[in-house]
């Protein structure tokens, strides 16, 4: 490859140059994504491609769960035991309690 002095280029070169390297990057990404696909990646290319991008999420995400913990002064308030501990139990293990008296 030449090696350009890209500070005395124009900008209609840099352009030029920017497009070419781009058609290039991905020509080589859809080489890459065919050597994939001919090894036998186990879908992993059909998986990215259908996903669009996106992150996958865990199946336990929404799914809801058992309290474990309520609140005896008002048991409408329970806690399952995942995430930030919910206020009225912190106040009451901080006066003394023992998380296993709220079980249930």
């Amino acid at each position: 490859m030449v090696k350009a002095n890209l500070v005395s280029m124009s900008v209609e070169a840099l352009l030029q140059l920017h497009d070419d390297i781009g058609n290039l990057l991905s020509q080589k990404a859809s080489q890459l994504q065919n050597q994939l696909a001919a090894l036998g990646d186990g879908g992993l290319a059909a998986a990215a491609a259908n996903s669009g991008g996106r992150r996958r999420t865990s199946k336990m995400k929404s799914r809801k769960v058992a309290p474990k913990y309520r609140n005896p002064k008002n048991r409408s308030e329970t806690w399952a035991g995942r995430g930030r501990m919910p206020l009225w139990l912190a106040a009451e293990i901080k006066k003394g309690r023992k998380l296993e008296a709220f079980g249930i």
